[in-house]
């Protein structure tokens, strides 16, 4: 019998195998004005590394398992990788086995949602910066209480500031 994690994970290791085609071919920019931060490709290519922009801002996937945030248990702050913002408290952190950092709650007002039917059939709720834009991950409803949820976050979309 297969189990639900089973299922999660080979879902996650298809979406990281074929993110990158998927995501690179349809990326997709904020509006002007939408967000308070809003800056050219070429700025963000000139702040970023390659790996995040093309998370960040072209919305690719970072492959699983190969973020050191997925390691870190400090006490702290996860930051947007573009503008700084606070996103997730470590205290709600989790470790989901699904090889990308997870959290069951951002910080009140840091995150936006939108609908996301980039990847075939599948369709997900994308999570952005609310200040800048950046693509961060995907939230999921199969994450612990008290939400249910899960923020799967791309590691290189964050930084961590211990607190």
């Amino acid at each position: 019998m297969i189990s639900r994690r089973k299922i999660v994970l080979g879902g996650a290791s298809l979406i990281s195998c074929f993110g990158r085609f998927s995501h690179t071919s349809m990326a997709r920019a904020a509006s002007p004005g939408q967000f308070e931060i809003v800056k050219s490709d070429e700025e963000w290519r000139r702040e970023l590394t390659s790996e995040q922009h093309a998370v960040l801002r072209r919305h690719d996937t970072e492959r699983a398992w190969t973020s050191p945030l997925n390691k870190e248990y400090r006490s702290g702050t996860y930051v947007c990788g573009g503008c700084d913002l606070p996103l997730f408290s470590s205290s709600t952190k989790f470790d989901s086995k699904t090889g990308w950092p997870s959290f069951w709650a951002p910080i009140d007002g840091a995150v936006q949602t939108s609908e996301d039917r980039s990847f075939f059939f599948l369709v997900r709720t994308e999570v952005h910066c609310h200040r800048c834009g950046s693509h961060l991950g995907h939230v999921f409803d199969d994450g612990p209480q008290p939400t249910g949820l899960r923020y799967c976050m791309n590691g290189v979309a964050l930084k961590f500031v211990p607190g």
